[in-house]
C-alpha cells in the first residue's frame, strides 16, 4: 500500500471495508481456474481476494495497477 498514490488510497480502502458488508459487490468478477478467488476494481487498481463462506472470512492477496496485478 505504500507505493499506492494517495489519490487512489482512499477509494481502495473504501473497496476493502465494503468487502466486510458484501464480499460480492456489483462488478465483482470470479478470476478463472480458481476456486474462491474474485477480484474488484478501484480505479486503475485491481484487488483480488478470495471467499471462505464456510468460516465468513474474506482474505485480501493482491493490491496492484491493473497491468500488473495478474502477473
Amino acid at each position: 500500500m505504500d507505493k499506492i498514490p494517495l489519490a487512489y488510497l482512499s477509494s481502495i480502502k473504501k473497496a476493502v471495508n465494503d468487502l466486510s458488508d458484501n464480499p460480492r459487490p456489483f462488478g465483482c468478477k470470479k478470476l478463472v481456474g480458481s476456486e474462491n478467488a474474485y477480484r474488484i476494481r478501484a480505479g486503475i487498481y485491481r484487488i483480488i481476494y478470495t471467499i471462505e463462506d464456510e468460516i465468513l472470512t474474506v482474505e485480501i492477496i493482491k493490491i496492484d495497477h491493473r497491468n500488473k496485478v495478474y502477473r
